[in-house]
């Protein structure tokens, strides 16, 4: 924020040594900004004194000048904001120049300036301002008293002069006596020396005339530069007064300058706060979101192990079922040929019997068979529309995410395309990973069926009816058709394409299955 302090200020100070103990003040109040520079308003004083050089050398050094400055306030007291002092002695060691007086005599002058700093009045030496000053100090030598004596021999002659002339008696030659004084060459030498003193009181006249005419050349041409300097001085001061309202409305301009941008950075925090809000809130939001994702995902692949469990335990009640199976057929085999060594002359009706009750159990175990296929079926289904949703899930919450990134800043954005891609990169290698691992196991389950279906096509036939190769011919196609589904399944759902490994695999093994056709055709 842009403060401005106004004072009104006002300096005074006394010396009575100077022969007045009134105090001397600057008049009127002036207004005072910060790092500016002003000029006191009748500063100018000059004292006329007399005095001894020891004196004023030894007062000059003892007592200084204290200029106080006063701040001038309409609704209080003047307050006292500091004091300057001044050494007045430093004027005493500066050059002398020399002037000529306004009586002709020869006179000096001693001219000091310097800047000193107003230490504030509350105790604290803290500098309020400088103050300079110019000190003069002008010296017309000592004062002259002219005392005019007049003698009684003077007085005598001018009253004998004034009496009316009268013979005098004769004196007698002894009396006469005749004094130095009342002698003619006396007379003389006087009227002379009083010429000689009127001729250079006439000298002096004419002098101080011609002094007086060049002094007053001097003082017209002094007052004509005068009248220039202050028409000048007028002038700049009228340019000040233009500069200092260009300032003024520079100042206006700047104070509602300072504002806008105050209101405009409290607006741009107030923006970053909500926008720092609204990005933790969406965080949270992706957070809670792929959570419930990885929860959901980790709830449906429990499911679909359960119903692995469940597959390995019929598959395992199905083998132990064909192992019973294939024992009572051992068994039955056994007995048959020995029936048929015992009976080799009787009808084959036993034989046609014995027979069609295998065909039934046949049947039978092709039907459980197929259940079991069914099953399996339905579990790659049901896995297939588990794929399906996830991506459906990843894709719609990609759009959201999308549709939420678009409003943030690019940093932000780019943030958090990094985090959703390392998040999706490393789901889509753990659901590759466990796919893999499902793969395997199925592949594995069905060669195990393959093979349980070869035996149980071998034991329904009875190994003599039909040759062995096309059992295996028709096993090949049957499991080139489930790696063909297989793949069509999980390419439909859109999470995998061919460069993927599970793909690859499937591609691997479906040209083996051709391969090995190809060979046995």
């Amino acid at each position: 924020m842009y403060h401005r302090i106004l004072f009104f200020l006002h300096s005074r100070y006394s010396y009575p040594f100077f022969g007045s103990a009134a105090p001397i003040m600057t008049n009127p109040p002036i207004e005072v900004r910060k790092n500016m520079e002003v000029f006191l308003p009748q500063s100018y004083c000059a004292f006329d004194f007399a005095t001894l050089p020891h004196q004023l050398q030894d007062t000059f050094l003892r007592i200084p000048l204290l200029v106080e400055l006063w701040h001038k306030d309409k609704m209080s007291k003047d307050l006292l904001l500091g004091i300057a002092r001044i050494q007045l002695s430093n004027v005493l060691s500066s050059e002398k120049t020399r002037f000529l007086g306004s009586s002709g005599e020869q006179c000096w002058r001693q001219t000091y300036s310097e800047s000193v700093p107003f230490i504030a009045a509350q105790g604290s030496n803290n500098r309020i301002m400088d103050l300079s000053y110019t000190v003069t100090l002008e010296d017309y030598g000592l004062v002259k008293m002219r005392e005019i004596l007049v003698s009684d021999s003077c007085q005598g002659l001018s009253a004998v002069q004034q009496k009316p002339p009268s013979v005098p008696p004769a004196p007698c030659p002894s009396e006469v006596q005749t004094e130095p004084r009342e002698t003619l060459e006396y007379k003389a030498a006087l009227e002379l020396e009083m010429w000689k003193e009127m001729q250079e009181d006439i000298f002096e006249n004419q002098l101080k005339q011609k002094e007086l005419a060049h002094m007053q050349a001097l003082a017209e041409e002094w007052k004509k530069r005068d009248r220039e300097r202050e028409s000048l001085v007028k002038k700049k001061v009228a340019e000040y007064t233009v500069l200092e309202g260009k300032l003024q409305k520079t100042l206006i301009d700047l104070e509602k300058r300072e504002q806008q941008l105050v209101l405009a950075e409290s607006e741009v925090q107030r923006e970053r706060k909500e926008l720092k809000l609204e990005r933790e809130r969406n965080l949270q939001e992706l957070q809670d979101s792929i959570r419930r994702s990885k929860e959901d995902c980790v709830h449906q692949v429990e499911l679909e192990r359960l119903k692995m469990r469940q597959l390995e335990e019929d598959k395992l009640r199905l083998q132990q079922q064909l192992n019973d199976a294939e024992n009572k057929y051992k068994i039955l085999e056994k007995e048959f040929l020995q029936f048929k060594d015992q009976q080799s002359n009787k009808p084959e009706i036993r034989l046609q019997s014995e027979i069609n009750l295998l065909t039934l159990e046949k049947v039978e175990l092709e039907r459980k068979l197929e259940s079991a296929t069914k099953s399996k079926l339905h579990y790659k289904q049901q896995w297939g529309r588990a794929l399906k949703e996830l991506a459906r899930l990843k894709q719609r919450e990609q759009e959201s995410q999308m549709a939420h990134l678009k409003k943030q800043r690019e940093e932000l954005e780019q943030m958090r395309l990094r985090y959703l891609a390392a998040e999706e990169k490393d789901t889509v290698k753990t659901e590759r990973q466990e796919l893999l691992d499902i793969r395997n196991e199925l592949n594995r389950l069905r060669q195990q069926e393959q093979k349980q279906y070869q035996d149980s096509r071998e034991i329904a036939s009875g190994k003599l009816d039909s040759p062995r190769g096309n059992a295996l011919e028709e096993g090949l196609d049957d499991y080139l058709t489930r790696l063909i589904e297989e793949r069509d399944t999980l390419m439909r759902t859109g999470v995998y394409n061919h460069e993927d490994r599970i793909i690859s695999e499937l591609d691997r093994q479906i040209r083996e299955v051709l391969a090995k056709n190809n060979a046995s055709n």
